[in-house]
């Protein structure tokens, strides 16, 4: 059974403000037809300006929406008004289901259905088509002479040229990362104050041209850093690590393999999510603790924090989206999850993929937690690992929330005040879900005295 989630946890699936008010509006009993709830299938019929009920679902279980309305906004008014009737307990057992209903769930069920195998991949022999015994004996005999083509210095075409793609690649990462130190070391000598935007403009451009994206993205982000309050040390401490990142990236060779694919992966060298998918999964009962969207380079990412009750680790899913467009709205704060998590690789391993899931777990209350030492243990053996990292999921148990920090430590400055946070604790300890970051906690949830999460 769904455990019925708040009004909190609703209103944070909307793509925008507006949604979320408009959902209010239509958050009404007299404007639904029909409605109600059978398993993990929410389903409505909502009075419109048309002559025909706008239909709206909602796949618990995802959560997956359908609506016949024509807005592009994803979840929709009545997909969230619906949401919100339930949230308060307005929506009644259906018996029978609607039809359209039914189908969309089942429609929905085949689609989503686990392809990922559990126990190791299918035999061969099971997966061949009819007429496929003659190509797997070309197969085996080409498999046999390969050794003997790579002895003789003869290689497949293909593998020759994403060989050489990849020769290619390294070589004008390396000459643009080569400039990049030189310009560092120019900047420090010189003096921090001398450098002008346009220069870390120009420079990001030329490192993107280089096919170093991941670190163009580090340098462009260097005229916010100056626009703050204290940007002397801060400038410094970017320039620190973008120049960490190069030297690291020239001695590749003389590291650990995990620490070598965290530096290719922060210069810019892709995984693919195939790749992830294929690799192993850790399967855990996670908690969704929060998410934070933010516009990076004309997109919108939004990060969704992670944690495995059994097992303490962290996750974070990514998923962007243009302007205008839905982001993934199916991890639900304050939601557990049953399911297969698949880490990319890297020394500290964090953000990941959901590759199965196995449905939801009933409420449990908050997370387990941790002191805030034993917090920033987990966070500085991650940094030794990463030193890139820039924000990491900690879970604070029995702490007392302040208007500058929680358990001690420092709330960052765009979060100071957590009015929110500070009502719901009364001066009482509680266990916060909050984002680590180089400069101070970012409160992601926390939970009341009856366990039910608070987004913040």
């Amino acid at each position: 059974m769904i455990e019925r989630w708040s009004r909190d946890q609703v209103l944070a699936l909307a793509p925008d403000a507006a949604s979320g008010k408009a959902a209010q509006g239509v958050a009404s009993p007299g404007k639904w037809q029909v409605r109600g709830v059978a398993g993990v299938l929410l389903y409505g019929a909502c009075s419109g300006s048309g002559a025909e009920p706008y239909l709206a679902c909602v796949d618990l279980s995802g959560p997956a929406y359908r609506c016949t309305c024509p807005s592009r906004k994803f979840p929709c008014k009545h997909a969230l008004g619906l949401l919100l009737l339930w949230a308060g307990d307005a929506v009644p057992e259906g018996d029978p289901t609607p039809e359209w209903a039914a189908e969309w769930l089942t429609a929905r069920t085949a689609r989503t259905t686990p392809t990922r195998p559990s126990a190791g991949p299918e035999p061969e022999a099971a997966r061949q088509p009819e007429g496929a015994e003659q190509g797997a004996e070309q197969q085996a005999a080409g498999a046999e002479a390969a050794p003997e083509r790579r002895a003789a210095g003869v290689e497949a075409a293909p593998e020759r040229r994403v060989a050489g793609a990849e020769s290619v690649r390294h070589g004008r990462v390396g000459a643009g990362l080569a400039e990049l130190e030189r310009w560092l070391a120019d900047q420090v000598r010189q003096g921090l104050a001398g450098a002008a935007e346009h220069e870390w403009d120009g420079l990001a451009k030329r490192l993107i041209d280089a096919q170093a994206p991941g670190v163009a993205g580090m340098v462009s982000r260097l005229a916010q850093v100056r626009a703050g309050d204290d940007w002397p040390g801060r400038l410094l401490a970017e320039y620190a690590l973008i120049n960490l990142l190069a030297v690291a990236y020239r001695r590749r060779a003389e590291l650990s393999a995990p620490l070598a694919r965290t530096v290719l992966i922060r210069a810019g060298f892709p995984v693919t999510r195939e790749e992830v998918l294929s690799g192993p999964a850790l399967r855990d009962h996670w908690d969704v603790l929060g998410r934070r969207d933010e516009v990076q380079d004309r997109l919108t990412a939004r990060r969704v924090w992670l944690r495995g009750r059994r097992t303490g680790r962290a996750a974070l899913v990514l998923s962007f989206a243009p302007p205008g467009q839905p982001l993934d709205a199916s991890l639900v704060t304050g939601v557990t999850l049953d399911a297969d998590v698949a880490f990319y690789p890297g020394a500290a391993p964090l953000r990941a993929l959901v590759a199965d899931r196995h449905g939801t777990v009933p409420a449990a209350g908050p997370p387990p937690g941790v002191p805030p030492e034993e917090a920033m243990e987990e966070v500085a053996r991650a940094v030794a690992e990463d030193p890139w990292v820039e924000s990491w999921p900690v879970v604070l148990a029995d702490v007392v929330p302040e208007r500058t920090a929680i358990g001690g430590l420092p709330l960052h400055p765009a979060t100071r005040d957590p009015w929110r946070l500070l009502a719901v604790s009364g001066g009482r300890p509680l266990t916060v879900a909050a984002e680590w970051t180089p400069h101070g906690l970012r409160p992601l949830s926390t939970w009341d005295d009856d366990g039910t999460a608070v987004l913040l």
